[in-house]
């Protein structure tokens, strides 16, 4: 477990997964600076497969949006992942279309496989072929 500022981060080097979690709340003043660091180490650590909850994110503003798409992105898209999934219910309506819209400014430069889920369950099982480690993960997670 490691914490930037407006993250949860749980890291299994084994199956280079990287689960992230919005702990902020509503409080998005340093999301641009949290963002950056997870950029970082993300690249510090060369993780192949990353699982963005978006759950707890509030809805992104217009700058926000245009800071990701501008400064974010790029660096994202040319990590060496091979897979990504962003676990985001149904209900978030605003941050799926601001997703989306982030995601069509990359598409031509995604080499890896993106995917969303609703669920954390699933999306851990798809991002680690369904691992033997993923039950020490879910009980290291909930302690948290």
């Amino acid at each position: 477990m490691r914490t930037i500022t407006d993250f949860c981060l749980q890291y299994d080097e084994v199956v280079s997964v990287l689960r992230v979690e919005w702990i902020s709340g509503r409080n998005v003043r340093q999301l641009r600076r949290s963002a950056s660091q997870l950029l970082l180490l993300l690249q510090q650590l060369a993780v192949r497969r990353l699982l963005l909850d978006m759950d707890s994110v509030p809805d992104l503003s217009v700058e926000d949006e245009l800071w990701l798409g501008t400064h974010w992105m790029p660096g994202l898209v040319a990590l060496p992942l091979e897979r990504l999934v962003l676990v985001l219910d149904s209900g978030q309506m605003h941050n799926q279309l601001a997703i989306d819209a982030l995601h069509d400014l990359v598409q031509p430069a995604i080499r890896f496989d993106a995917q969303y889920f609703s669920d954390i369950q699933s999306a851990m099982g798809w991002l680690t072929d369904d691992s033997d480690r993923l039950p020490a993960l879910a009980a290291e997670w909930s302690a948290r």
